[in-house]
């Protein structure tokens, strides 16, 4: 986002900013297009680039200063006044973006059968409930996908009404390599849904319980993949906020393991030293529900300056209020860091899992944005139109 605060401390004058700008209408060129605007001009500049459907991904101060992120919401010249765009070469992350990453390779009516290859309990002894990661073969498929993507599960059988059981989705919890870093598999992270109906009955999940009952060998029909909210930006100097309860870890081992698995940063000569902060601040009932718990772990023993792990266990953790520890609780806590954190123009924060959290986690930062006087909702706004502020609850 363009910060008018950030800004208002540049000297004015004659200054000159780059603006890095992509989908100008009647622009023949992919990629980015350079322009280098004079201080007093920038607002108009702003309000002609978008009335010609650019999108604006960066403003940076030529002389070296760092990049103040632009956004779609600033106020720019008509179409005669546009500068003349510089001949810079485009970063080849920047011509990349995420137009190109595919969805719908498999679909329901033409899906992939894949084959189990292992079927892992998550949750300790003591713990709550039935979460499992799957591991499947998708070798010799054309299925493709990344971080922050999810595919498709087609139980098998017919439903109450006689039809084929409809597809169910599920975030991926394993990177594009998968977790053997061969590219021939992908994983999820199911927990068994189980619940009572109005007469007292125990009622599974059609497709979790599926799942979860599967036998190495089993075959699966898979279809994706699907959704392109989740994904990480490619630069690794971005800083990453996660919050996730239950199987909502499951996007951000993803990211972890890309950003910290030796054997993945190695697989990846355009992404293999990620220089930025993560932090995860991950909700779970108990302690045995503390889901990749070893690795999470492992990651942040190994690389303590670039990730943070904050647990919130309700049932045996208190919070200052003696109540029950939850996300918001460990948000508010740590408020100040995380919304000067989310104020970086680098930073993109993921929220996965219940719907229940997204309330407290908005009203401990939005008190922070507050003090600024700023309104969090038109701040969250403009985050997403930024394309860094993703949500997939339920």
């Amino acid at each position: 986002m363009f910060n008018s605060s950030a800004s208002s401390s540049q000297s004015s004058g004659n200054r000159f900013y780059r603006y890095e700008v992509v989908g100008l209408r009647g622009r023949r060129t992919s990629g980015s297009t350079f322009f280098n605007v004079a201080y007093d001009r920038m607002s108009q500049f702003t309000r002609q680039i978008l009335s010609q459907g650019g999108k604006i991904l960066n403003v940076s101060p030529l002389g070296g200063d760092a990049p103040l992120m632009a956004s779609s919401e600033s106020p720019m010249p008509t179409t005669e006044e546009l500068p003349v765009p510089t001949t810079e070469a485009v970063p080849a992350a920047k011509k990349k973006a995420h137009a190109d990453v595919k969805v719908n390779i498999y679909r329901p009516n033409s899906p992939l059968t894949g084959k189990l290859i292992s079927n892992e309990a998550l949750v300790s002894n003591g713990g709550v409930g039935i979460v499992q990661h799957l591991k499947f073969d998708i070798s010799g498929s054309e299925l493709e996908y990344i971080e922050g993507q999810s595919i498709g599960i087609i139980p098998p059988g017919n439903d109450a009404k006689g039809k084929p059981n409809k597809l169910r989705l599920y975030s991926i919890a394993s990177t594009r390599h998968g977790d053997d870093v061969d590219d021939k598999t992908v994983s999820l992270c199911v927990r068994e849904l189980e619940y009572k109906n109005d007469a007292g009955e125990t009622i599974k999940g059609v497709c979790s319980a599926y799942l979860c009952a599967l036998k190495p060998g089993d075959p699966v029909q898979i279809t994706g993949p699907s959704g392109k909210e989740m994904l990480l930006p490619a630069e690794e100097d971005t800083n990453v906020i996660m919050f996730a309860t239950g199987t909502g870890i499951a996007p951000m081992r993803a990211y972890l393991w890309r950003m910290f698995k030796d054997n993945e940063r190695a697989a990846n000569p355009d992404y293999n030293s990620y220089k930025g902060k993560a932090w995860l601040v991950f909700g779970v009932p108990q302690t045995a529900n503390i889901l990749y718990k070893e690795e999470l772990e492992e990651m942040q023993t190994k690389y303590p300056d670039n990730f943070h792990l904050t647990y919130a266990i309700s049932r045996e953790q208190k919070n200052s209020e003696g109540g029950r520890m939850y996300i918001q609780n460990r948000v508010a806590e740590n408020s100040v860091e995380l919304w000067n954190m989310i104020k970086n123009p680098k930073t993109h924060t993921y929220i996965c899992g219940l719907r229940g959290m997204e309330p407290g986690i908005e009203e401990a930062l939005g008190a922070e944005a507050t003090k600024e006087g700023i309104v969090w909702k038109d701040y969250v706004r403009s985050m997403k139109k930024e394309g860094r502020w993703h949500v997939e609850t339920y």
